[in-house]
């Protein structure tokens, strides 16, 4: 998602500013730089309450990663998997 676009739009919600992509990369680097751009952002208590409670499957929400309807640190590039699957 290098070069992210922005949109000639004076909206303050930095997901209408830019590309939407950029909510749904695959790049963790990509992902850190949707959740950055969400920081200012005025609704993102909202953003991210609503995605929980809609238990969105993937993308970022009021700047935080969610998968499967949960909040997750970050995005693990792809590769190999761990040695040591993580408890549930």
């Amino acid at each position: 998602m290098s070069g992210v676009q922005r949109r000639p739009t004076p909206d303050p919600l930095p997901c209408r500013r830019y590309d939407p992509e950029l909510w749904f990369a695959e790049k963790p680097e990509d992902v850190e730089l949707a959740k950055s751009l969400c920081q200012d952002c005025p609704l993102a208590n909202a953003c991210l309450t609503g995605a929980l409670e809609r238990t969105e499957p993937w993308g970022v929400w009021g700047g935080q990663l969610v998968v499967s309807g949960v909040v997750v640190p970050r995005k693990r590039p792809r590769g190999r998997p761990r040695k040591h699957p993580v408890a549930a």
